[in-house]
């Protein structure tokens, strides 16, 4: 450990302001990942293990829109549109099968569909790192706040990524298809009982779910190395978001991710041999203290 590196740090304007950029830049992609993992489970509850492989196939896809069209936000918006009907397909072929089933029989058709990404990934993009490179239009001086360096494509990933979170917020808690989804996620069998149709809305939270990773997959894209497997890294961390915030919970996941986030960053100053395991160590706290998680609620 560097404890007086990171004193020095968090003393320091331009290192604070350096150092929290690129921790909220981590937190804002865990938590677009996260938010699609805790909506699934809120509303289905199923625990996708390949959640991570929509990231990584929106980020691969982000990679050839862009490198056919030079068109970075028709690149993003490709990936999680791409992810959506993805997800649609992957729900009604693989998932419907084992809803209610044995939580080892979702994780093995979960994994299966990991490898057989991992591997398509391979044969399509071949096996060696990708790189999609900053696009032209931000490709510019970055902007310097209070000495610190903020790069101008960081501070649309955050802004744009809070806007999403903001949305799908907003469209929960105040519109009509909001207060459906919630009512399934407490009691399915009354909103079927109310003439709604669960099996097409049940589609549509898990292509939501499988978008919002295929958006985080695109705008990492270009700060982020593609590789086959990719997508493991940042299921366990999203995983770890959505036990801290609470499964199910979308605020619960956004300050998860901010605080995760943070602590990757600052930890690679003052314990870069202990930035996983602080991660992990965090959790267990939370876990703890209060195993429901942040904004979980208790399961009687």
């Amino acid at each position: 450990m560097d404890l007086a590196a990171l004193a020095e740090c968090v003393t320091s304007s331009s290192c604070l302001v350096t150092q929290t950029t690129s921790g909220l830049i981590v937190g804002m992609l865990l938590f677009l990942v996260a938010a699609g993992l805790t909506l699934i489970f809120g509303v289905l509850k199923i625990v996708n293990f390949a959640h991570g492989t929509f990231y990584m196939l929106g980020a691969y896809l982000a990679y050839s829109v862009f490198r056919v069209t030079d068109s970075y936000t028709l690149a993003v918006v490709a990936a999680g549109a791409g992810m959506g009907i993805f997800g649609i397909v992957f729900e009604r072929a693989l998932i419907a099968r084992v809803y209610g089933a044995n939580v080892l029989m979702q994780l093995l058709i979960c994994y299966a569909v990991v490898l057989i990404c991992d591997d398509l990934v391979k044969i399509v993009w071949g096996a060696d790192f990708k790189a999609m490179g900053m696009p032209p239009e931000f490709q510019v001086p970055p902007l310097f706040v209070a000495g610190g360096v903020v790069p101008p494509f960081y501070i649309l990933l955050i802004t744009v990524a809070l806007a999403i979170g903001g949305g799908l917020g907003l469209t929960l808690a105040l519109t009509k298809i909001g207060k459906i989804v919630r009512a399934a996620a407490h009691n399915p069998n009354m909103v079927s009982a109310l003439g709604i149709n669960t099996t097409l809305l049940y589609s549509l939270v898990f292509a939501t779910g499988a978008m919002l990773a295929g958006l985080a997959g695109g705008l990492a894209a270009p700060v982020r190395s593609l590789t086959p497997g990719m997508g493991f890294s940042i299921l366990i961390e999203s995983f770890i978001v959505t036990v801290i915030g609470g499964m199910g919970s979308i605020a619960g996941a956004l300050i998860a991710a901010v605080v995760l986030g943070l602590i990757r960053s600052f930890g690679t100053i003052g314990f870069p041999m202990f930035t996983e395991g602080m991660m992990f160590l965090v959790m267990i706290i939370i876990l703890v203290v209060k195993p429901s998680g942040l904004f979980g609620r208790e399961i009687v």
